[in-house]
């Protein structure tokens, strides 16, 4: 196959590095890529949000098939233009995308399918929101409907946090169309882990758990950010937690997309709080997370590119293809000041000699300078990523390459995976 992978990030050079290995993978390309994604497949300087450009990439190198990354686009509808000019791509719909685009839809969506996750409402007044808030009390959460590149959650701990935050969302200030409307939600207590499902219509194939570490310091301190590290499968992951979550939310949430005339082709990423065995769903992302990503394709194993195919086309089936039972970690380098305002343009040395440790360095924030050499130029920069016999080694390996790595103005957690090691 001749394969095209829409994103720039890490998530995406991850998915490269794993589509390279595949069988049926004879050539890759990638819009906009970077210096990692270089090594594995052809880039082409396209933006994700460019929609039109996409298409007139796509009609020139004819892909057999085309993988999006981010969640922006297919938001946008992205799946939908590329599918009309008759490609087969492996992502939902922008009417299924909602599950993201939408935290109003999806909590309703919820609701209409019984399907777990905490008491809310949704609100476009702010009046309206601050006196919900009254109501249920502090803790409690407050989230924008729209995309808000992960940022757009206050967990609050006084109503009065709670009820600025609402306000400042509904101003538009902020967030902008994303928080026109707003879901205020109950505060859940427990364990955060992610659950992924490669779907198509009411057949999927699961991949498996991951944690992901998104405070920006060890310990679990300091603001929330993207996401500092993760490490796969979870370690509250057991098989009957497992079976919880796909006969209460993934059949549910399938079932329930297809009868309302929306199926979903993609991969199901959900969030999920537990407390005491029980699952409850936070959310859903429809698309790969970053930096678990990362972690899910060290663990699998066969032919990734004929699966996603496969799931593109409805014809999905597990035809020589599993997770490895081995862990993985990843370990996220950042910019200095992030996730507020952080160095750009500045210097990475010795990537090819961290590499010799036995990691794999996938390249997010990331671009050459004139003179070719690397320079970081994002705020989530590399994920150093192993896999081995437990996550103590993985760990150890990971922490090993970030040691050879010369970039004084990059930092990550000292504590990646510190649960699962406790």
């Amino acid at each position: 196959m001749n394969i095209l992978v829409i994103g720039s990030g890490g998530r995406e050079h991850a998915l490269c590095w794993r589509l390279a290995r595949s069988e049926s993978c004879k050539a890759l390309h990638c819009a906009p890529g970077n210096p990692g994604i270089a090594k594995t497949a052809d880039c082409h300087d396209v933006s994700v949000d460019d929609i039109p450009g996409l298409i007139k990439l796509a009609e020139e190198i004819k892909p057999d098939l085309i993988v999006v990354g981010p969640e922006a686009p297919l938001v946008a509808g992205l799946a939908d233009a590329l599918r009309e000019k008759g490609f087969a791509v492996f992502g939902p719909s922008k009417a299924a995308a909602q599950l993201e685009g939408s935290k109003a839809f999806l909590k309703d969506f919820f609701a209409r399918h019984h399907i777990p996750t905490a008491q809310y409402k949704n609100f476009t007044d702010a009046d309206k929101a601050c006196a919900y808030i009254d109501k249920m009390g502090a803790p409690i959460v407050v989230k924008t409907s729209g995309l808000a590149a992960g940022k757009g959650v206050t967990v609050a701990m006084t109503t009065d946090e709670a009820k600025a935050a609402a306000r400042e969302m509904l101003s538009g200030a902020l967030f902008g169309d994303a928080g026109k409307e707003i879901v205020v939600e109950e505060f859940l207590d427990g364990e955060e882990i992610s659950y992924f499902a490669i779907c198509s219509g009411e057949d999927f194939l699961p991949l498996g758990s991951a944690q992901d570490h998104k405070r920006v310091g060890d310990g679990d301190t300091g603001p929330n950010t993207g996401g500092m590290g993760a490490y796969s499968p979870a370690r509250l992951m057991t098989p009957e937690l497992e079976a919880q979550i796909i006969e209460r939310m993934i059949k549910p949430t399938l079932k329930g997309m297809a009868a309302e005339g929306n199926p979903f082709h993609g991969v199901l990423f959900a969030g999920l709080m537990v407390s005491k065995d029980e699952a409850k769903l936070l959310e859903y992302n429809v698309r790969f997370g970053d930096p678990e990503c990362q972690t899910l394709m060290m663990r699998v194993e066969g032919d990734f590119a004929k699966v996603l195919m496969n799931a593109a086309k409805g014809t999905l089936s597990d035809d020589g293809f599993s997770m490895s039972d081995k862990p993985a970690l990843c370990v996220v380098m950042a910019a200095e000041g992030y996730p507020g305002t952080y160095k750009k343009n500045t210097l990475i040395k010795n990537l090819d000699d961290a590499s010799h440790c036995g990691a794999t360095i996938f390249h997010a924030g990331t671009k050459k300078d004139a003179d070719g050499k690397i320079i970081a130029v994002g705020g989530r920069v590399l994920g150093v990523t192993a896999s081995a016999a437990s996550v103590q080694e993985a760990r150890d390996i990971a922490y090993g390459a970030i040691e050879e790595i010369d970039w004084p103005e990059g930092f990550c957690r000292k504590d990646i995976a510190w649960r699962a090691l406790n």
